[in-house]
């Protein structure tokens, strides 16, 4: 006896039938992501080549007219752009063979200054993929591998992809949502910034905030070298200093403003780090703790800022926490109870969510 749907009781075939499109539609999801991957070494090459700022505001271009522009090859820059239209980064004119960067992807590929850049992430891709190996022998040890195992790529990645979204943000947004921060700030007031990595959130605030003075800390040495010749080369010197030192036994007290920036979680003991900020706080002083806007069920997790963010604590941010042999290792997506208790355990109770943004949540917290 057959169904209506011509389908035998008790058969599988339906079952198969609904398990091969769903087989089908997965397979085509990761051959989505295949692309992708591939497409970001293409985009770093873009950015690292000054491919993408050749094209910007230009208009069409031949394949010859930009390689001539960027003193590359030409069967090289032909290839590359032929990946790039195939992503629907760049636009193809077949009449005149040409090839043109539209504005709006100018903004996100080639502006340094917008809010929306976002070139630099690509270019960690090189050194978080090269420490493959170092990362299946951690997961079978359950040892860490520290941010200084990794190359340079990363380091200077990072300090480029969250430039952009904190010149934006830090001092209109961040900062003056910091209950009476602001006002100290422009009267005169002390500043750490603990894990401060290239210091451009360091020099961001001396920029806006002359009367004060800033102390950077990061325990990584090459990092604080960069941030040393960077404040050279902006004229900070005057109200910026950067120092070699954890987020646990960073120098100095009565600081108005604490700051952390994207760097709690990273850190293998975050509950003695702010216990030592708790220390180091002047009686009004605030901490101002900037973390990913990630949860801890990892089902709100599911968007893309929550995939890359994600992905990111697998590769980078547990590994360094774990290397670092502390009590917790927290990943970046521990969510705001679990720093919420860890603050209060270190004597900071006051606990406010003061901003968010797609990709950030930032709290003021204090005694």
């Amino acid at each position: 006896m057959a169904t209506s749907a011509g389908v035998t009781p008790g058969s599988t075939l339906g079952k198969d039938r609904t398990d091969e499109d769903r087989v089908a539609r997965f397979l085509e999801r990761v051959i989505v992501d295949a692309g992708a991957a591939v497409a970001g070494l293409c985009t770093s090459l873009g950015d690292r080549l000054g491919l993408y700022t050749a094209m910007a505001g230009a208009g069409p271009l031949t394949s010859a007219q930009l390689a001539t522009r960027t003193g590359l090859v030409e069967r090289y820059v032909r290839e590359w752009l032929a990946a790039q239209v195939a992503g629907e980064y760049v636009t193809y004119a077949p009449g005149t063979d040409t090839y043109e960067l539209p504005d709006e992807h100018a903004t996100v590929l080639a502006d340094p200054e917008s809010p929306h850049y976002a070139a630099g992430f690509f270019t960690t891709l090189q050194a978080v993929y090269a420490t493959e190996d170092t990362l299946m022998d951690a997961f079978r040890t359950g040892e860490g591998v520290g941010w200084e195992e990794h190359g340079p790529a990363l380091f200077a990645g990072t300090a480029k992809f969250f430039r952009p979204g904190y010149a934006a943000a830090l001092v209109p947004e961040w900062l003056a949502a910091l209950d009476g921060v602001v006002e100290k700030l422009e009267r005169g007031a002390r500043v750490a910034d603990v894990g401060c990595g290239y210091g451009y959130s360091t020099m961001l605030m001396a920029q806006a905030f002359p009367a004060s003075r800033f102390h950077g800390f990061d325990f990584h040495r090459p990092s604080i070298r960069a941030a040393r010749d960077i404040v050279a080369e902006r004229g900070l010197a005057d109200r910026v200093r950067f120092d070699v030192a954890t987020a646990q036994d960073f120098p100095g007290r009565n600081f108005d403003l604490i700051t952390f920036f994207d760097c709690l979680h990273d850190t293998g003991d975050p509950g003695r780090a702010l216990r030592r900020a708790e220390q180091a706080l002047a009686d009004d002083g605030v901490c101002m703790i900037v973390e990913p806007n990630g949860s801890a069920d990892v089902q709100e997790n599911v968007s893309p800022v929550g995939r890359a963010l994600t992905g990111a604590s697998v590769a980078v941010c547990l590994p360094s926490a774990l290397a670092q042999h502390g009590p917790q290792a927290l990943g970046n997506h521990a969510g705001e109870a679990a720093l919420r208790t860890i603050a209060a355990d270190a004597g900071l109770r006051r606990w406010r969510l003061a901003a968010e943004s797609p990709v950030n949540r930032v709290y003021a917290v204090g005694r």
